[in-house]
């Protein structure tokens, strides 16, 4: 089982990926589930460039925000995968 990574409630591999072949890791299943989408064949999520602070939280290098709506819009960019997997026909 591979390491995984909570970045502001969307779960990574250890090399901050949703889909990592050498971990053998898929999250999009589990991050589906966790904004309430039933698991479907999309394209992965990628977080943007992190760091983590001094109380070992992951937060966004452009803005220094573990919170940062912008870089991490998890939601909105699933949303965004599923209609591009649904009009690709996947």
């Amino acid at each position: 089982m591979a390491n995984t990574v909570d970045i502001n409630d969307a779960l990574f591999c250890e090399h901050y990926k949703e889909v990592c072949e050498p971990c053998g890791y898929d999250g999009r299943e589990d991050n589906d589930a966790f904004y309430g989408f039933d698991p479907t064949n999309r394209d992965p999520i990628e977080p943007p460039n992190v760091s983590q602070n001094k109380d070992g939280i992951y937060q966004c290098k452009k803005h220094g925000s573990a919170t940062c709506n912008l870089c991490f819009g998890w939601k909105k960019q699933i949303t965004r995968l599923r209609v591009a997997a649904k009009k690709a026909g996947k």
